[in-house]
């Protein structure tokens, strides 16, 4: 028998968010996604093929995908955070990288 529990973000997926991930993950190894509060959703994708590109480069291979959802949605995707699997396994490079997948994990309270 386990103990594991879920991330609390788990619980904030909708079937917007849902739809968000399954359009990413025809194209990116690992797509997560919630939504954060009433007008915020947060989206992480995970892939090995971000190595070594700087963030406006990763943002810009997942963009064109964002763009086939609806605006609506497009205009709630506040967060869009781009890691490799390597930046996650390991310690942070960087205390940016720590601070933005510990508050996509640990998401803090939402003043909506």
């Amino acid at each position: 028998m386990t103990n594991a529990t879920a991330p609390v973000w788990e619980a904030k997926r909708t079937d917007e968010t849902r739809g968000i991930e399954n359009l990413l993950r025809a194209k990116f190894e690992r797509v997560d996604a919630y939504r954060y509060n009433s007008a915020s959703i947060r989206v992480r994708v995970i892939d090995p093929r971000f190595e070594g590109l700087p963030q406006e480069k990763r943002d810009a291979m997942i963009e064109p995908y964002l763009e086939q959802l609806p605006e609506r949605t497009q205009a709630d995707i506040m967060n869009l955070f781009a890691f490799t699997p390597s930046e996650l396994e390991q310690t942070p490079g960087s205390f940016r990288e720590y601070m933005l997948n510990t508050e996509f994990e640990h998401p803090s309270p939402s003043m909506l």
